[in-house]
């Protein structure tokens, strides 16, 4: 009988240490504990988000989209502040040109070079990434304004945006499933393909990634592309969906989509994270727009709301908790070393 006691309480400790060793690997607590306080207060204060879910889930795959994309870079330790530039550069290029369709490549192909050489200035010459991207941020939007001659610009074929932006099956827009299909395959990218696990790989440790021949600048290409090819994606989404390409579109969109990815619980030095964390964090922020909006918050008031909630989640951050604790404990040994002696 002690025999069987102590095999199922081997087998409870078993199972509760993988647990445990389970719940200790992922990253996506903060994002979890959000939503729920969101959901809450949603129920509570504000539950037409319930029935106003078409809305919520088109907001949640706009902010889902550039932050998944973002997550990409995020992964390698590295920044790009242009994503909300690229997502307003790509919907005035794919406007300024008549045929649809050519419209939606260049939207794309300016994504992809823009992601170009975002890379090229962090692998090759070495900018810090923030420094990098922070240039990019303001040259693109320029370029974006000088194309547009400052105004809005319309498409030609208003009709095909208009049909875009229909339901294909209840509440589910094209967005959505572009959205859906994107988290797949970065998912499926960062998770089960070679180069893209060494993301985590490039992040933890470069020099480590280096001494192992990881290709880290060229997976820092991937990186950088990736985060401005979905970019731009968002952006030609937009612009159809409005018939219309703002040079100002996407303002409001890089401070919800680093809080998405942030929120999720990736690391920004890197190494740590997950798609589906940024997709929790994406959902959140979505969310409590939409409640906010409803509410009659005016979008200024809404962007101290998301800054909040993002100094909440990188203070709160694992890493930077055992900092400040490590901190304590070294100035408690100082002080009390003096006494005892």
């Amino acid at each position: 009988m002690s025999q069987t006691m102590q095999l199922g309480k081997a087998a409870e400790t078993g199972f509760l240490g993988n647990l445990r060793s389970t719940l200790a690997r992922r990253t996506e607590g903060r994002g979890v504990a959000l939503l729920i306080v969101i959901l809450v207060f949603v129920a509570l204060f504000e539950p037409l988000v319930f029935t106003a879910y078409p809305v919520s889930l088109g907001r949640i795959a706009l902010i889902g989209i550039v932050a998944l994309g973002l997550t990409a870079v995020i992964l390698m330790g590295e920044l790009d502040l242009s994503v909300a530039s690229t997502l307003a550069l790509s919907g005035v290029i794919m406007a300024s040109i008549p045929d649809l369709t050519l419209g939606i490549i260049a939207g794309l192909l300016t994504g992809l070079v823009v992601g170009a050489i975002n890379a090229f200035f962090v692998a090759v010459i070495g900018i810090n990434s923030f420094i990098a991207t922070l240039g990019s941020l303001f040259a693109l939007r320029g370029l974006a304004f000088v194309l547009s001659d400052e105004a809005p610009v319309s498409l030609v074929d208003k009709d095909a945006g208009i049909a875009f932006g229909l339901p294909l099956v209840g509440p589910i827009t094209p967005r959505i499933i572009i959205f859906v299909l994107v988290f797949i395959a970065i998912q499926m990218f960062v998770s089960r393909v070679k180069a893209g696990r060494e993301f985590f790989a490039v992040g933890g440790n470069r020099q480590a990634a280096y001494d192992a021949g990881i290709p880290v600048k060229r997976r820092i290409f991937t990186g950088f592309i990736i985060s401005g090819f979905v970019s731009s994606l968002a952006g030609v989404i937009n612009t159809l969906e409005r018939t219309t390409a703002d040079p100002t579109a996407g303002s409001t969109v890089l401070l919800a989509s680093f809080a998405a990815a942030i929120i999720g619980g990736n690391y920004l030095k890197g190494g740590r994270g997950s798609i589906v964390g940024t997709l929790i964090g994406a959902a959140s922020l979505g969310v409590l727009q939409v409640a906010l909006t409803l509410s009659g918050i005016q979008v200024p008031v809404q962007q101290i709301f998301i800054g909040a909630i993002l100094l909440i989640a990188v203070t709160t951050d694992p890493a930077s908790l055992r900092a400040v604790a490590g901190s304590l404990r070294q100035v408690t040994r100082s002080r009390v070393k003096p006494s005892s002696v």
